[in-house]
């Protein structure tokens, strides 16, 4: 993504920003599914700085999850131009929406209560040391709601005002 065009950093990247102290930070804590499997820890936390809010939890997929998949072609998920997405080597960060997620201050465990995982475990990845553009935000969305497939379409902040992207 663009510096002009980039509307989304990483909190780590944004030395005024704090977590307010009415949420939890939850960067270095474990996110595992609905049925209590393992997905990742979640690595830092992706910030909308227009909105001035988090919109996704940065996670490094946990290896078995990146080995039950290792070297195979992405077929759940084609890219826009309908090839197939590849894994490359780094390739082990996802994003989830916020409102995707329920905290457990007292166990330090963020839990996704909707989405499993196998529907984890094909989601395209992405690497850490590159920013990711709005396509792939669309199909990180489609792969978690794909019943909500209408409404992916916007390039601007309006993409966010859904109940996935809903922290409260």
């Amino acid at each position: 993504m663009e510096n002009k065009d980039r509307n989304l950093y990483r909190l780590d990247e944004l030395s005024d920003y704090k977590i307010a102290s009415n949420y939890s930070d939850v960067r270095g804590w474990k996110i595992v599914d609905a049925d209590n499997r393992t997905i990742g820890k979640i690595d830092n936390l992706w910030v909308n700085k227009d909105m001035q809010r988090v919109v996704y939890l940065d996670v490094n997929v946990d290896k078995s999850l990146i080995d039950d998949r290792h070297n195979e072609v992405h077929d759940a998920i084609a890219n826009d131009n309908g090839k197939e997405f590849i894994y490359k080597d780094g390739d082990s960060h996802i994003i989830i929406p916020i409102g995707s997620v329920s905290i457990n201050k007292d166990t330090k465990i963020v839990m996704a209560n909707t989405i499993g995982y196998d529907t984890f475990r094909n989601t395209s990845r992405y690497n850490r040391l590159n920013n990711f553009d709005r396509n792939y935000e669309k199909r990180v969305m489609n792969s978690y709601y794909p019943e909500d497939e209408i409404g992916y379409d916007s390039e601007d902040d309006t993409f966010y005002n859904r109940r996935e992207f809903d922290n409260r």
